[in-house]
């Protein structure tokens, strides 16, 4: 390769992975409860949503960087992408062509891959539902993007507001999608024990007709409150 030509997509082979069974402690878990476990933070902007509000994701980042307006990496990064894995594509918030359509989204569903998170837009909406891919984006539009690069895989990203580096948990559902450092994952999945037992007893608390949680209550004495004929 000649030296001084810039290779159009640049991959990082070593990235860190987390243990399957540490990844599978946030599965169908409520992003909102997983938020929660991290202190509320880790959500994508709300505008990336899912495709089809049905459906749900969880695993850990295959992050790729790509030019606005162009997926030539995104094939690099499906067929180098293991089962389970989660494509979290950055595009700078690119919204004037889609991103990827439904022959990416099959290709990533045939490979066996947990979904697609995108903070740009896709086509082929119809036809990505149809693969049965979860799939989260801004939006639909059906213009096409271009091949071109240049692009990075497995490196560092920003994606919704969000940093996220590879092998970070990624959990979507119809709320939104968050993303959980791995280097924070142990420690939050067991925060997020503890958030799921306090959710039970307050559902709890609320079928049996307790509805203001004790908590809120001494708050509210706490902070005063002033009643105004």
């Amino acid at each position: 390769m000649d030296v001084m030509k810039t290779p159009a997509i640049r991959i990082h082979r070593k990235s860190p992975r987390l243990p399957a069974e540490l990844a599978a402690r946030f599965a169908g878990a409520p992003t909102g409860n997983v938020c929660d476990a991290m202190d509320r933070y880790g959500a994508l902007d709300y505008e990336i949503h899912p495709l089809d509000p049905g459906t749900s994701l969880c695993g850990p980042a295959l992050t790729v960087r790509t030019r606005p307006g162009d997926n030539l990496v995104l094939y690099k990064a499906l067929e180098i992408a293991q089962p389970g894995d989660v494509l979290v594509i950055a595009t700078y918030g690119f919204t004037a062509t889609s991103t990827f359509g439904d022959l990416v989204a099959l290709i990533a569903s045939k490979k066996g891959l947990a979904g697609i998170v995108c903070d740009g837009l896709c086509r082929d909406a119809g036809g990505i539902r149809a693969t049965g891919l979860p799939t989260f984006v801004r939006g639909t539009v059906p213009s096409s993007p271009g091949k071109d690069g240049p692009g990075e895989i497995n490196g560092p990203i920003c994606c919704g507001g969000v940093p996220v580096m590879p092998g970070d948990i990624v959990v979507g559902d119809e709320d939104g999608v968050v993303v959980v450092p791995a280097r924070i994952a142990e420690v939050t999945a067991r925060r997020l024990e503890a958030v799921k037992q306090k959710e039970a007893k307050m559902l709890a608390a609320i079928q049996a007709g307790e509805y203001m949680p004790q908590a809120v209550i001494e708050q509210l004495e706490a902070k005063g409150v002033q009643i105004v004929d």
